[in-house]
């Protein structure tokens, strides 16, 4: 099952890499302005939008939810990227600047999962999509904590584990709706 489980992860990061650079080569580095509560809010207007259309059984805008998941998946990488980042560097990076970054990220995020997967024994695949997209929602009212704590956590792990964990259960999410074919 592991080798299923790496096989539907790199799947789903590839197109989710693929969208990142493309959105990079359209828009730039524009994300570098964001601070982290921003960059933060915008991965929970995109879980918000996700509880609401699965609690409405409806949309108005056509907009499908894997692409919020990939939304998320990508702001929590830019996220680990942009903690990373001082102002001394550039705010418009390059492509080739990025890619090794969300590679470092990713990399480390999925090695994170295989140690988890390996102690809770895949248990996620049993998991319904509507209560992964609530652990994502409580995850970030966690991080939203630890932000207007200006980051000191008593015993608690650091923003950067939260989004470790909420690109995570993305992935999780996308697998289960089908968006990783083997």
């Amino acid at each position: 099952m592991e080798e299923l489980t790496v096989g539907e992860y790199k799947q789903v990061i590839k197109a989710c890499k693929d969208i990142f650079m493309k959105k990079t080569q359209d828009y730039g580095t524009a994300w570098r302005v964001l601070r982290l509560p921003s960059i933060t809010d915008q991965i929970f207007i995109k879980a918000q939008r996700i509880r609401s259309i699965q609690e409405k059984g409806t949309q108005k805008v056509n907009d499908d939810i894997s692409g919020e998941f990939i939304g998320i998946i990508n702001y929590c990488v830019i996220a680990l990227i942009q903690m990373n980042l001082t102002e001394e560097d550039p705010m418009e990076m390059e492509v080739t600047q990025l890619e090794p970054l969300y590679d470092k990220h990713v990399k480390t995020t999925m090695e994170l999962l295989m140690d988890k997967n390996h102690d809770y024994g895949e248990a996620w695949r049993d998991m319904r999509v509507a209560s992964i997209t609530d652990i994502i929602l409580m995850k970030l009212f966690r991080v939203k904590q630890i932000e207007d704590n200006q980051g000191k956590t008593i015993i608690s792990e650091g923003v950067d584990a939260n989004y470790m964990d909420m690109i995570n259960y993305a992935v999780f999410c996308m697998i289960l709706m089908g968006a990783a074919k083997s």
